[in-house]
């Protein structure tokens, strides 16, 4: 099986301490979250970017101390099953036309750009804007 692109997203709802009861599908949402990272801490391999990585760590580092935020990207930038590509200025560009054209922001349309370059059809992710994506299937379990 191919591997699937890494979205922020999950990292968000793994990572993040809720400052209220989370409702049931809350609940849910984080542990899906929490059983995908488990899969890649076990080595399932994954593809994601420079930028996503920095996604990460912006949230994280607002939500947790940054010796704690520190320690999950660490973590997820030295496993070898983690491939990170890095984005140059063609791949911005395309990714803003490529969000335009699918009424997505940047960092999903950068991961969509990547995703079709790299010939991967899953995403591992949260978000819905990606279920708008026609070749694009969403994981979230």
């Amino acid at each position: 099986m191919p591997p699937r692109y890494l979205d922020a997203s999950v990292f968000v709802h793994a990572y993040i301490r809720p400052r209220r009861e989370l409702k049931a599908h809350e609940r849910g949402i984080k542990a899906h979250a929490r059983a995908i990272v488990a899969r890649i801490n076990e080595g399932e391999a994954v593809v994601t970017s420079t930028v996503h990585v920095a996604e990460i760590a912006n949230v994280l580092e607002n939500w947790m101390r940054l010796e704690d935020a520190a320690a999950v990207q660490q973590g997820l930038c030295t496993l070898d099953s983690v491939r990170i590509l890095t984005t140059t200025r063609a791949d911005l560009l395309e990714a803003l036309a490529r969000g335009s054209d699918l009424g997505l922001g940047t960092s999903d349309a950068l991961a969509v750009a990547f995703m079709r370059r790299e010939g991967l059809r899953e995403v591992y992710s949260f978000d819905k804007d990606f279920d708008r994506v026609p070749d694009i299937s969403r994981v979230s379990a």
